[in-house]
This record gives C-alpha cells, structure tokens and sequence, in this order.
C-alpha cells in the first residue's frame, strides 16, 4: 500500500481505521469531513438512542473513542495530532478538529496499540479465571488519567456486590420497557442480516454466562436464541473479572467526549496485552440509579461506563460501516444530516 500523503489520502486511510472504534450498540453514530489539513469528527445524532440516551452522552463517548483512534491513526503515519475538542459553541454536534502540523518518530508502544484497531473486540460474557497480566491496571488507571477519566476499580466485594446489584436492577426494569426493548430491537438485526452496524448474533453468546457477581449482560437475542454457542459448557459461575468504573470529575459534553478517548486507549491497551473489556451501561441509563452509583460507589464523580477486565478466548465478530459511507469534502451537507 503507498503511504498516504495528500490530505484526502491521509483522510481516507484514518476513517477506515476510525470506523472500528467502539460504540454503543455499534450504533456508529459519527461522520467525517475532510479540509485542507483537517480532519472534522461530527456527531450523527440520527443514530442517536432516542430513549436510552437522551442527552446524547453516550453516543459523545462512542464518538469520543473514535477520535481517540483518529489520533492514534495519524500516529501510525508519524504525524502529531493538533486536537480541539467541542470547538465550536454553536455547532455541539461538531465534537473535534483535529490536524496534523508536525512529525515525530512512532514509539513501540504506539505501534503496539494501533495494530490492536481491528483485533479489538467488546466482550460480552464471563471471563477465565486466570489473573490479569502484571501491572494492566495500573497501565489502564494511566491509560484513564491521560484523557482527564479516571478508572475506580471495585477492590471491595461489597462495592462489586453492589454494582452488580445495580446492572441486575436496571437490566429488569430496562426490560420491563417496552420503548426501551423496540429501541434495542431496532439495533439487534437477525442472523444472516446484511446491515453494516448494530449488534449482530455473531457478537453475543446464544446463552447467558452467568458470574460470581452476576453481571448480566444486555438480552440482545430476545429469546430467538441467537448468538453464538457458550464457550463453556460448564453450569457453575464463572469469572466476572477485574470490576471497575470509568468516571470523570465533571459531567459536560467534553467530559464525555474525553471518557470515550480514554475508553478506547484502555480497551486497546487491554487487547495489546492479551486481555478483553465487557462494558455495561445499564444502571447508567436511568438517572436514580446513575445517582447511586455517583454518591455510594464512585465518591461523587460522574460514572460513565462499568467495565470488566478479564482473560477470556474471543471468538465475537463485528461489522462496520464502509468508511465511503461517514466521510465527506468539508462543507458537504451529508456530513451534517442526523446531526440536527
């Protein structure tokens, strides 16, 4: 492959490493546009989860992971990323801006992560028993620390009951909404389906894992017995992994365009070093319990994500939207449609 030079070139070679960015639902819910020297990330709240999100902070971390790995992208071709985040008071669907003025040497480290884009995947189950690799999450806290997050790791077993308590709680009454299941529907395409976004059964497990605590994960077949057949065949709990927060101190737009990048770099930091992240929302989507989690298990600071960190043989595949598909020149209108 000739290496990118123009900046159409440049563009083009980024966004096809930026679509494999995580986001909820695998809702994608971001476009590009192309300047001189310029890449724009833009918020496409069209695919924005109407009832779930509707401040629209989750679809800001999907689009702030996705800058995330913009950045990481130019690094890959030896370019410094310039990045202004939410630079544009009166267009808050325009989430950055990012350039690339000066070179600097790739480190290892910057290596190892960008070969981890398309190799990463969101885990959906329970883990292996076997301890993390020495030093990840100390690794991971810095991972958090270096985009403005933090990662508040549930060492307790009462804060881990507790949280667990609280996906379980929120996992019924989500349940139990009938606008919230059509929305979950509308993102969870049958086997065989040709869509290029949402959760397709090749990413979940037919049956639920279940974990000591159990963290239940999001019922995405709705009892059509999609996904995947279990890893293991064993009856009893298995691992529910390393149990922690992603926070931040504030809880603004920018904040959790922030969360996002620092999800990404600890998601692909995780993948470098063998291990995988299952993420859970749940509790964090009605606001009494988000308010819970705030004031009994975070000390105050805004939850964003619940993670779970683990070993575990991955075997999910994803799908992603052609990169033709969220790039544009800069002033195209398409750029800017759902971002109303």
């Amino acid at each position: 492959m000739t290496k990118p030079t123009t900046a159409e070139q440049i563009a083009e070679y980024v966004v096809a490493e930026s679509v494999w960015a995580p986001s909820v639902h695998n809702t994608q819910p971001w476009r590009f546009t192309v300047g001189p020297q310029q890449i724009s990330l833009h918020a496409d709240a069209g695919r924005r989860l109407a009832v779930a999100d509707p401040d629209g902070r989750e679809m800001m971390i999907s689009c702030g992971a996705a800058l995330f790995t913009v950045r990481l992208a130019l690094r890959s071709l030896g370019y410094v990323p310039d990045t202004r985040v939410l630079p544009d008071p009166g267009d808050p669907a325009l989430v950055a801006q990012v350039s690339w003025p000066e070179r600097a040497a790739v480190t290892e480290f910057e290596r190892r992560l960008f070969g981890q884009v398309r190799q990463r995947r969101t885990h959906r189950g329970a883990f292996d028993p076997e301890p993390l690799p020495p030093d990840l999450l100390a690794a991971l806290r810095a991972e958090a620390a270096h985009d403005g997050a933090a990662l508040r790791i549930m060492a307790d077993d009462g804060r881990r009951a507790a949280l667990a308590e609280a996906v379980q709680t929120a996992e019924r009454s989500l349940e139990l909404d009938p606008k919230r299941v059509q929305e979950l529907a509308r993102w969870t395409p049958a086997p065989g389906s040709a869509r290029d976004d949402g959760v397709p059964a090749t990413s979940y497990p037919a049956r639920a894992e279940h974990t000591d605590p159990f963290y239940p994960t999001r019922d995405f077949a709705r009892g059509h017995g999609w996904g995947f057949p279990p890893l293991s065949s064993a009856a009893a709990a298995r691992a529910a992994g390393v149990v922690a927060l992603l926070i931040t101190a504030a809880d603004r737009p920018a904040d959790w365009v922030n969360t996002g990048q620092a999800l990404q770099r600890m998601m692909l930091t995780a993948s470098a070093c063998g291990a995988a992240v299952a993420l859970h929302s749940q509790p964090l989507e009605l606001a009494w319990l988000r308010e819970f989690v705030r004031t009994q298990l975070s000390d105050g600071a805004y939850p964003h994500l619940v993670l779970r960190i683990g070993l575990v043989t991955q075997v999910a595949v994803s799908v992603q939207r052609d990169p033709g598909d969220v790039l544009f020149p800069a002033g195209d209108d398409h750029a800017r449609s759902g971002c109303g």
